[in-house]
């Protein structure tokens, strides 16, 4: 059970390990869909899977140091790299930039790997959030898997797609409410982290059928991960600046700053959040169909700047930010105190000239 305390978003004890249900159920798929991969990613998929789930279940039971999940997220992370499915050849032209040593490639690789099964790890800060952007993440993975002939990976993804589906109808809950837990997010970015280096490896022949070009690949990976990707740039960018560790708890988060700030319900900055993703990626999509990467770089660093600058002023550490919501609170109640003997003296007076028109 996860207690609240000053930095929760939720007021009573709640269960935190929603996320195992995601472990069995993807060991149950992976058993089936066995036969459908081409270099038995399966086999390596499962050890790399378990070691996250011990090492959430963990977390969530008795809480662990950073270092140590990152220790563990690089031997999970390792079983993913030393197969050639996942071999990333070349950057197809990417800033001019084509073939690349496989060293440079399990550096790359793993640095993508880890960035985004932490990033995702650090967006589950509120109801709904977590599934809502993994589900919109998982649609789009599904939809290009399929489209390139990849079964296996499209199966994965509707079948992790369904794990969240499920679980977002408890999440948002107020009665059976239950949370994913590390157990949960470090499972499901890692699922999303392996997609993600799948969709990087496909081969030249197998992007002739999708919406953008080839090498414009890189750019659709970063928007469709953009969600994660930006709140965590910016949140390790503030704990930086405000001298703490950039894996210290604190509500800078995007999401945070909606509700805080912007006065929104969870459901609400979710659904805003998840919606802002998929507007993102078809934006990507359409402008990878014919604009050239060095066009859709300028315009996602632009994009990126101008994100930062809407969210700059929301820059403030935990105890500023704990002043700013308790003085709010305080210009609140002193209103409403004013408001109140106005109200009073209308009414008298509005009774006063019912008694003597009558």
């Amino acid at each position: 059970m996860d207690d609240p305390n000053n930095r929760s978003s939720h007021s009573s004890k709640t269960p935190t390990l929603g996320g195992v249900s995601f472990y069995y159920t993807l060991i149950f798929v992976l058993f089936f869909i066995n036969g459908r991969d081409t270099m038995n990613e399966a086999i390596y998929i499962i050890p790399g899977l378990t070691i996250l789930f011990m090492v959430g279940l963990k977390d969530d039971l008795v809480v662990i140091s950073p270092g140590a999940k990152l220790i563990a997220q690089v031997c999970a992370v390792a079983f993913i790299l030393v197969n050639p499915s996942f071999t990333i050849h070349s950057f197809n032209g990417f800033l001019n930039i084509y073939e690349i040593p496989y060293y440079l490639y399990l550096i790359i690789a793993g640095f993508i790997m880890v960035t985004i099964i932490n990033s995702y790890n650090l967006i589950d800060g509120i109801d709904g959030l977590a599934s809502v952007v993994g589900i919109v993440i998982l649609v789009i993975y599904t939809t290009i898997f399929y489209t390139t002939g990849e079964y296996f990976f499209a199966l994965l993804s509707i079948s992790l797609n369904a794990c969240l589906l499920a679980f977002f109808g408890f999440n948002i809950s107020s009665e059976r409410k239950i949370f994913m837990g590390d157990t949960g997010s470090l499972v499901v970015g890692f699922v999303i982290s392996i997609l993600t280096l799948k969709f990087l490896a496909l081969t030249p022949d197998a992007y002739v059928g999708l919406p953008f070009l080839l090498e414009n690949a890189p750019l659709i990976a970063i928007s469709i991960l953009i969600v994660p990707l930006f709140d965590t740039a910016r949140v390790f960018a503030i704990r930086i600046a405000n001298k703490k560790g950039p894996f210290s708890p604190d509500r800078n988060h995007t999401h945070h700053v909606l509700i805080d700030f912007w006065g929104l319900s969870h459901k609400q900055a979710s659904f805003i959040i998840g919606c802002f993703n998929l507007v993102f990626v078809v934006l990507f999509i359409v402008l990878g169909s014919k604009a050239e990467n060095l066009g859709m770089v300028i315009f996602l660093i632009s994009a990126i700047i101008i994100l930062g600058y809407v969210f700059f002023k929301y820059n403030y550490n935990f105890t500023t930010l704990k002043q700013k919501i308790m003085l709010r609170r305080k210009v609140g109640k002193i209103k409403s105190s004013m408001e109140k003997p106005k109200k009073e003296k209308f009414k008298v007076a509005k009774n006063n000239k019912n008694s003597d028109s009558e």
